[in-house]
């Protein structure tokens, strides 16, 4: 049996490519056997093979072509064993990062679905809610630009990133405001956090208790009316407003083409 094979043979051996092992020859990581002076053709033996092995195992677990050098180049247990956990290390923060992520999208999944089931609109209604843990930026807006360039701030702050925080994303307008109905200016933005272990200066929470609640079809230009709506409501039933009110649309332009899908929440906060 031969013991000199082609670098397309290599390659189809170890379902790589051509260009793949003529990089690694440049960079000295696997050198051909042999080299022909006249034509430059490279040559492999089977006691590449291993070597080949090695690399494209160590690629799978997510090893840098440096650090499989540096390992091949020394070939000691300790380094190895070194290399291995810390990837392990990588990898298991990976998994974390990917469980928060999918937990971001199983919630906003069941945002809007719920959202869908809701068939009573413009209707106030008290509703208790448990304490939630946000990224807070205070910070005045009164326009959907500045909506937009707060949020981007936002996110940048938290290290957060936008894709995955559709419905996530809410606004407060400040209690003197709402009191004296000035509803077109939020005192602060923020991002719903399902994380236990996000930490950070901007973390606090919207806190636990009676809200008076509405959900009305539209986004953030046709609140005023709902506001006054709500703020009747607590003055007829003798409530008393104790703290800045919230506002979150779950479904808007980015979700639905449709008008007619869009949805709004708006909760103030009261005392019996």
């Amino acid at each position: 049996m031969k013991n000199r094979f082609s670098i397309g043979e290599m390659a189809k051996f170890h379902n790589t490519t051509i260009k793949t092992l003529r990089y690694y020859d440049e960079i000295d990581l696997l050198k051909p056997i042999h080299t022909d002076e006249n034509n430059r053709y490279r040559y492999y033996s089977t006691e590449q093979f291993e070597h080949l092995n090695t690399i494209n195992y160590l690629k799978d677990l997510g090893f840098s072509l440096k650090e499989i050098k540096g390992h091949l180049k020394h070939r000691d247990i300790d380094g190895f064993l070194y290399l291995l956990e810390e990837q392990k290390r990588l990898t298991e923060e990976k998994i974390k990062e990917m469980e928060r992520i999918n937990r971001r999208f199983e919630n906003r999944i069941r945002d809007i679905t719920l959202a869908r089931e809701i068939k009573e609109l413009e209707v106030p209604f008290i509703q208790e809610k448990k304490e939630r843990r946000i990224i807070r930026l205070m910070e005045t807006i009164r326009s959907e630009s500045e909506l937009e360039v707060s949020l981007r701030r936002l996110e940048s702050l938290s290290n957060m990133s936008s894709s995955i925080f559709i419905g996530g994303v809410g606004l407060t307008i400040s209690i003197n405001n709402t009191l004296n109905n000035k509803f077109n200016e939020y005192n602060s933005i923020f991002i719903l956090v399902e994380d236990d272990d996000f930490q950070g200066p901007l973390v606090t929470t919207l806190p636990e208790g009676k809200y008076v609640c509405i959900y009305y079809n539209g986004n953030h230009n046709n609140s005023p009316q709902h506001y006054r709506s709500l703020l009747n409501y607590i003055k007829v039933n003798d409530f008393q407003v104790i703290g800045d009110s919230i506002e979150r649309t779950i479904i808007d332009h980015y979700i639905s083409s449709s008008k007619e899908d869009y949805l709004t929440e708006i909760q103030i906060p009261i005392k019996c």
